[in-house]
């Protein structure tokens, strides 16, 4: 492969860049990754809905997930994600328990079920995670949890910040597929 190809994979996989985690959370980045969470819904069932199944079924990069697989992955992750913002709101540090993104992506619901299932599915969720999010104090913001894998000790606004960009992130892949395709 050369440099170029290599770039436009990396494109391809990380086209709002790698999240990069500031030194410094203000309210206001607070703010704006709420709405982040809380707009995603919206924007990916005006995206998605209107897809045949054999655009559902393209991957949106070579070697990459499907837009179905991609949809059934952002359900999973938000579930964990909320998962994880409950138990460091209920609980003294937990340590959150890790999943295999790539093999539940495999999984027969991911690779089978209807995608409307996940649309309602993230609906429902970022219904609740919005909620949550919109009535946390600063100091809410403050607790941790600890991921397992990297015994990294994270803050539930830090938290916050990853899954705005990933909602971003594969808003993105799914956005940029759509464009190019001509869907």
């Amino acid at each position: 492969m050369t440099t170029k190809d290599l770039e436009e994979l990396e494109l391809l996989k990380y086209p709002i860049g790698k999240f990069d985690n500031p030194q410094s959370i203000s309210s206001e980045d607070i703010q704006r990754w709420i709405t982040d969470i809380s707009e995603l819904p919206e924007k990916l069932n005006k995206k998605v809905r209107p897809l045949s199944k054999e655009q559902l079924d393209t991957p949106y990069r070579p070697e990459g997930w499907t837009v179905k697989q991609l949809v059934h992955h952002i359900a999973d992750s938000h579930m964990n994600a909320l998962l994880r913002f409950k138990w460091a709101m209920t609980e003294d540090e937990p340590t959150i328990k890790a999943y295999d993104e790539k093999g539940f992506a495999q999984l027969y619901d991911s690779r089978l079920a209807p995608v409307e299932i996940s649309l309602d599915f993230i609906t429902a969720l970022h219904g609740k995670w919005t909620i949550l999010l919109e009535n946390m104090s600063v100091s809410d913001f403050e607790k941790t949890f600890v991921h397992p894998a990297t015994g990294h000790r994270y803050t539930l606004k830090e938290s916050l910040g990853n899954y705005s960009w990933h909602s971003r992130h594969h808003y993105a892949h799914l956005n940029n597929l759509i464009i190019k395709k001509g869907w």
